[in-house]
């Protein structure tokens, strides 16, 4: 999957994870979010699909979104991955609510351009 098309795929990879995402908080605050495992491993779960979608698409894509931190995606993912003991659920739940908001709305921006 490369290519234009590969990066529309991965996009919706993105937002298709944090609508599961918002689905899993709806309604939580950091107590429901913090005592409860399988929330938070959903989460986590669908970040890593983010950063995972992330890392490959394209540099041309990416370019068009100067101010998405990509590669803090990617290492975000590699850290829930390969370094699972050290999660901070505190930075967890910030990027839920401070950081996925905004993110959502720049991808739907990008799955909402016309297809050429």
């Amino acid at each position: 999957m490369q290519g234009k098309s590969g990066d529309i795929i991965r996009l919706q990879h993105i937002y298709d994870a944090i609508i599961e995402i918002e689905s899993y908080v709806e309604g939580k605050n950091f107590s429901d979010f913090s005592g409860n495992s399988m929330m938070r491993f959903a989460c986590i779960k669908q970040m890593e699909i983010m950063g995972e979608a992330g890392n490959h698409i394209s540099e041309e894509t990416k370019a068009k979104l100067p101010d998405i931190k990509w590669q803090q995606i990617i290492s975000m993912r590699n850290i829930f991955v390969h370094e699972y003991f050290g999660i901070d659920i505190n930075i967890v739940w910030e990027i839920i609510n401070n950081d996925i908001p905004d993110f959502k709305k720049t991808v739907i921006s990008l799955l909402d351009e016309p297809k050429t």
